[in-house]
């Protein structure tokens, strides 16, 4: 299969536009994840990187353009239709969203006694091996309270795989994370993403960390992506926008102050307020 070709590729997003609250998020976006990768969308803050995954798992739905999954428009999927894709799709929330009043071993099961018939016999070993690959099956009895955050993020990672995905959505995987449990989680996204032949997305501002791991990187601003390439085809941009962000530099097309009017105006302008 020759890399690029419809077959190659499980989401394409075509021209997508949408707005909140009147205020433009995505201008005409255009991005493409091809099978067995780990493609990062990049951006600083309110960018749009989180309603992105939320347009692909049909959570919303775009103004105009296309959302394509596994050759299927999310937008345009009955209810049946959207939960058996959606069965199909693993995702590790930012705040890892475990269920707080079950075990480590009942949040990995959840999914598994939710969408199959399996016996519990089966259960068992399909959750013990999940934990197994997150380093975590010694956890199995602990309680989400028990966890450190590391260890919260790398179950709740065991419960994303559960069903043996096609495709994982990794929203802000690495924030709050201390140095060990962030390299920790690195290393388990790609491994996991090797071993068990998955596509995933990664949803991050944390740049080292994410373009290590990333085969394809989208930086996008301003609705649209702005450029997109590897990690070394990104580090010798010569947009001055990716410069910025890609070496975290404050000086730059990013303003650091959100618009407002002139200070001294403003200061001058609360006299007798």
């Amino acid at each position: 299969m020759t890399p690029g070709t419809s077959d190659d590729v499980l989401i394409r997003v075509e021209g997508v536009h949408f707005a909140r609250a009147g205020r433009p998020v995505f201008d005409g976006l255009d991005l493409t994840v091809r099978r067995g990768r780990v493609v990062a969308i990049m951006g600083p803050s309110g960018t749009g990187k989180t309603t992105l995954l939320r347009l692909i798992g049909g959570q919303l739905r775009p103004d105009r353009g296309r959302v394509m999954v596994d050759g299927q428009e999310v937008a345009r999927l009955g209810r049946g239709d959207l939960f058996r894709l959606r069965e199909r799709m693993g995702v590790l929330f930012q705040s890892g969203a475990l269920l707080t009043d079950l075990s480590v071993y009942d949040n990995v099961a959840f999914p598994l006694r939710e969408h199959t018939d399996l016996p519990e016999a089966l259960i068992r070993d399909l959750v013990l091996m999940k934990l197994e690959s997150v380093g975590l099956r010694g956890a199995r009895d602990l309680m989400p309270a028990e966890l450190s955050g590391g260890m919260a993020r790398r179950v709740a990672l065991a419960r994303a795989i559960a069903l043996d995905p096609l495709l994982v959505l990794y929203d802000e995987p690495f924030t709050g994370q201390d140095p060990i449990s962030m390299g920790v989680l690195v290393r388990l996204i790609r491994r996991l993403n090797d071993a068990m032949g998955l596509t995933s997305v990664v949803v991050s501002h944390d740049v080292e960390e994410t373009a290590a791991i990333a085969d394809d990187i989208y930086v996008i601003s301003g609705g649209k992506v702005v450029e997109q390439g590897s990690r070394d085809e990104l580090a010798a941009s010569t947009s001055p926008w990716v410069r910025q962000f890609m070496r975290g530099e404050p000086d730059g097309p990013v303003p650091f102050h959100y618009p407002a009017p002139d200070l001294a105006d403003d200061l001058l302008g609360g006299e007798g307020a």
